[in-house]
């Protein structure tokens, strides 16, 4: 994992935080705006409705005060008494337009409206009455409530904010944080630091997720790498040796040292097959090597495959005096058919090899509960228990092979293709009694898709 300080939250997360909080406070406001014009709509709607009852009492106690002595002598102290409570002010006229009484103070403005009302006494208007509302009272009532809820507004904004803020930074650092660890194992990967990982992160689904891939393409990227400087080792270390034989014969014969007999030339000859042959396994491992990153599943018959890979090794089995014997059952998987039938013929072939004329090679094919199985068993010579666990080794040839035609590569290519299939390679081996090569993989894919169920095998 690159090093480095993390900063708490960094550019990006303060990006995010101020983001955040923006979105809060517009949200804030949307919802204060509507609210308030809402509130506002109800609260002038209530006010009016007040203020004409409140009219509406006034005519009533007028219309009840001339009803007694009319105008002239009228009581209108309860009218005065009703108005003043409400902090407003009132005047009375009668049908001539006459000012019967106002309240002190009523001709000056007062900055609110003015209701009027007709006096109404017996089923005949005689008078009017007049209310003017001011700051005081209703008036007041309201200015209060503006006051309080512009209070109210700030208080809850400042919350608000502060929640938006605390909620805000915990989500940015938990975007912000996995996302500068990606940022720094990518740049030491580009900086020449192969080994870097974003590592197992905390954060969202998505981003743990997207940390995964990026290691998984890094562990990728450096599986590549190390394929291609193991061909470049391998590719080095078994050149050197023919190509110095090569070397120092030219120059014997150059030098004069020795005659360009056929018997040289002969020599010289078998080291370019040697060669040849070198390159063309070298192309075949690398090929192997690649392989899980190049396969092709396909639902496949693992008995077909095992099966058309002995009939291409008839001829040679005849030649070799070796009798093949077959016992294949059919066992549907999900496997690459070029690369399992590489695998059968690299089995087999080695054990054609190491089997004398008339020795016996065996094939087999079986299912083992949820695993499909391929078996070679031969009567061979076998490999001494210190060389066994080094068999699949690049290049690597036991004592007893040094008299065997190859480079030492088949069942490399066998153990990279097998695991490439997410595969066991197992073998066991008796000196002098032969040995057995089985090859274990599942018969479903990693998703858990059963091979019969996708599709009938070819």
């Amino acid at each position: 994992m690159p090093s480095g300080n993390s900063p708490w939250i960094g550019k990006l997360g303060l990006r995010l935080t101020l983001a955040f909080v923006a979105v809060a406070l517009a949200a804030i406001l949307a919802a204060f705006f509507i609210a308030s014009e809402l509130l506002t709509e109800d609260v002038s709607r209530l006010v009016s409705q007040q203020e004409a009852d409140l009219t509406q009492a006034a005519s009533v106690a007028a219309a009840s005060a001339y009803d007694r002595v009319g105008w002239r002598n009228a009581d209108l102290s309860p009218l005065l008494a009703i108005v003043a409570r409400e902090g407003s002010g009132f005047r009375v006229r009668d049908l001539n337009g006459l000012v019967i009484r106002e309240s002190p103070g009523f001709g000056f403005d007062n900055g609110g409206p003015e209701l009027t009302k007709p006096v109404i006494v017996g089923g005949q208007r005689v008078g009017t009455v007049t209310v003017s509302f001011d700051h005081k009272g209703l008036g007041a009532a309201i200015q209060n409530f503006e006051v309080k809820r512009w209070q109210v507004r700030v208080s809850v904004t400042g919350v608000a904010i502060l929640i938006a803020l605390l909620v805000a930074l915990i989500v940015s650092r938990r975007i912000t944080l996995p996302v500068d660890r990606l940022i720094r194992a990518a740049r030491a990967q580009g900086a020449g630091q192969p080994d870097a990982r974003a590592g197992d992160v905390r954060g969202f689904g998505e981003i743990r997720e997207l940390s995964l891939a990026f290691d998984q393409m890094a562990d990728s990227l450096g599986q590549q790498d190390r394929l291609r400087r193991n061909l470049v080792a391998d590719v080095a270390h078994e050149l050197r040796t023919p190509i110095a034989v090569l070397q120092a014969g030219h120059e014997a014969m150059l030098d004069g040292v020795t005659q360009p007999t056929s018997e040289h030339l002969a020599s010289l000859r078998d080291e370019v097959l040697r060669l040849a042959r070198m390159v063309d396994d070298l192309q075949r491992l690398a090929s192997a090597e690649a392989a899980a990153m190049q396969l092709k599943l396909v639902p496949h018959d693992l008995a077909d495959v095992a099966a058309t890979a002995a009939d291409s090794l008839a001829d040679s089995f005849d030649a070799a005096d070796v009798s093949l014997v077959q016992h294949l059952r059919q066992v549907p998987v999900i496997c690459d058919p070029l690369r399992m039938h590489e695998i059968a013929v690299n089995l087999l072939t080695n054990a054609m090899k190491f089997t004398p004329a008339g020795g016996t090679v065996v094939l087999e094919t079986e299912q083992y509960g949820e695993l499909a199985r391929l078996r070679v068993t031969d009567t061979g010579v076998g490999i001494p228990p210190d060389e066994l666990p080094r068999v699949s080794e690049r290049f690597f040839r036991g004592h007893r092979s040094t008299d065997v035609a190859g480079s030492g590569i088949g069942l490399t290519i066998v153990d990279e293709l097998v695991r490439a299939h997410h595969g066991v390679l197992e073998l066991a081996s008796t000196p002098g009694r032969g040995t057995q090569v089985t090859v274990t993989i599942p018969m479903r894919d990693r998703d858990g898709h059963w091979s019969d169920r996708q599709a009938r095998p070819r």
